[in-house]
């Protein structure tokens, strides 16, 4: 199975970015037909880790591997928060993040469009470090190419001219969406072609509380 790691911005801050992607030129450019890859708003998500093909019967593995990064991601967490520290005896709450910014991955046919992150990005550093370490003392296969927190919004690749990508970039580089909490982390399948989807697979909470969930 194919896996990744993520964090979902609340629908809010979903329904922001989308309408931002619209205006954009590969928006003006998927609304006349052309196939620019448009992210669906469904499957917008911040990767964490990326770990790509894992045999169904390590996914124990993972998901244990996976509460133990939460685990000891939390007492770090406090260190970007206001308020009591959390040896005051208060747990630290979600991180606060904003979409914000963005850029261009690749060029010709392998361009990609991404708006970036903003807020308390130290704490989503740990928490991708954490979850990186553990996964390697599990010796579960992972991306450890360094971690840069984005939101991919479409892949144009070549069907759109260079000066229309870079018109988006700057349009995105003053791009702010709303404030939101990070509030839990996101072990995702996902099922490529045409049109990819995406199973939630488990959950484990970034506020008060480290219980894993599943998909009842």
């Amino acid at each position: 199975m194919r896996l990744f790691v993520a964090v979902y911005p609340p629908p809010e801050a979903l329904d922001d970015i989308a309408a931002q992607a619209h205006r954009l030129r590969v928006g003006e450019v998927a609304a006349t037909g052309v196939n620019v890859r448009l992210a669906p708003r469904s499957s917008l998500h911040v990767t964490v880790v990326f770990l790509g093909e894992v045999d169904d019967d390590r996914l124990p593995t993972v998901e244990e591997a996976l509460g133990r990064a939460v685990r000891r991601w939390h007492p770090a967490a406090g260190a970007d928060q206001s308020g009591p520290p959390a040896d005051g005896g208060e747990e630290a709450g979600p991180p606060r993040l904003r979409l914000g910014g963005g850029g261009r991955f690749g060029r010709g046919r392998f361009t990609l469009l991404w708006v970036g992150l903003t807020g308390d990005t130290g704490a989503l550093d740990r928490l991708a470090g954490a979850t990186r370490q553990e996964l390697r003392r599990s010796r579960i296969p992972h991306d450890r190419r360094p971690f840069r927190p984005h939101l991919t919004l479409a892949r144009p690749g070549d069907r759109v001219d260079r000066e229309s990508v870079e018109e988006d970039v700057r349009t995105l580089d003053g791009y702010l969406g709303p404030s939101w909490p990070a509030t839990e982390m996101v072990l995702v399948r996902s099922h490529l072609g045409p049109r990819p989807t995406y199973d939630r697979l488990a959950a484990w909470p970034l506020g008060p509380g480290v219980t894993g969930s599943r998909p009842g």
